[in-house]
């Protein structure tokens, strides 16, 4: 995947919908960790009418790692709840398309893939709370460093329904034990796009070999005295379609996310 055209500024992306113009444009095409401050950003899933009644019941079991925050109707790319001047086939950075449970193609758009018959789900991530993380002087390495958050999938399986079962997706951001504490306090306020973390430290207890080896995004940079704290990840359903060979998704491409309309703080529990 490539980074973002170096002649977007800042300034070009701080808003939900500056994000999906520039990506529906083709000017961004890579990860959308900490653009649009203060809007939030959701993964995708997107499924055949036959599937998608299952998928959400999928959801509705694992709340943890699927958090729906919008879903379409059958066939059409708006969902109005999440942002106005909205296209889900064409205003992510980048997807993944499948097929049989095998990633066929991660194109930057999806229109020629679109049928009447598919329903998108977006699922609640945690680029939302790393916000708030931030506003309380918790550094969030991977934006620091420009580069994706590290990903990996567990031994922890997921509550199946219908085809729908796999392994847990979790992403990994260090922290000192100090600021582990407080991001529990902080995150656990934010249920709908994930809450707290599942698993502190330890990696190998939930089926991670080599923390330095994610299986989706980039490695992180471990310091001395900090630990590897792990919530759910709505990369989960990508899993789930490998595992259960669904004939035919789309996602989004891990990082480059769905941007909408809607505040971070409004979905904070108080």
């Amino acid at each position: 995947m490539n980074m973002r055209d170096p002649k977007l500024a800042n300034a070009d992306l701080s808003t939900g919908r500056d994000v999906r113009l520039a990506a529906r444009s083709g000017r961004l095409n890579g990860w959308t960790a900490g653009l649009a401050p203060g809007y939030v950003q959701g993964n995708l899933a997107i499924l055949p009418r036959e599937q998608a009644s299952d998928f959400a019941e999928f959801c509705r079991r694992n709340p943890k790692p699927c958090p729906v925050i919008g879903t379409s109707a059958p066939g059409d790319w708006r969902i109005p709840e999440l942002g106005a001047d909205f296209d889900i086939r064409t205003d992510l950075p980048r997807y993944r398309v499948w097929k049989d449970g095998e990633m066929i193609d991660e194109p930057a758009s999806v229109e020629k893939y679109w049928r009447d018959d598919l329903v998108a789900f977006v699922i609640g991530c945690s680029f939302t709370f790393e916000e708030a993380l931030m506003e309380q002087g918790i550094p969030m390495q991977h934006i620091t460093r420009g580069v994706n958050v590290p990903m990996y999938r567990t031994s922890i399986d997921c509550v199946p329904a219908g085809p729908f079962h796999g392994p847990t997706v979790v992403s990994m951001r260090p922290m000192t034990p100090g600021n582990a504490i407080r991001a529990v306090q902080v995150t656990s306020r934010f249920p709908s796009v994930h809450g707290a973390p599942i698993h502190i430290g330890l990696p190998e207890e939930i089926g991670i070999k080599d923390v330095s080896v994610p299986d989706y995004g980039d490695a992180a940079d471990m310091k001395k005295g900090e630990l590897p704290v792990f919530w759910a990840c709505g990369v989960t359903p990508q899993a789930v379609i490998a595992a259960a060979k669904v004939p035919f998704a789309i996602t989004h491409a891990p990082g480059a996310m769905v941007v909408t309309d809607l505040k971070n703080a409004h979905l904070a529990v108080l």
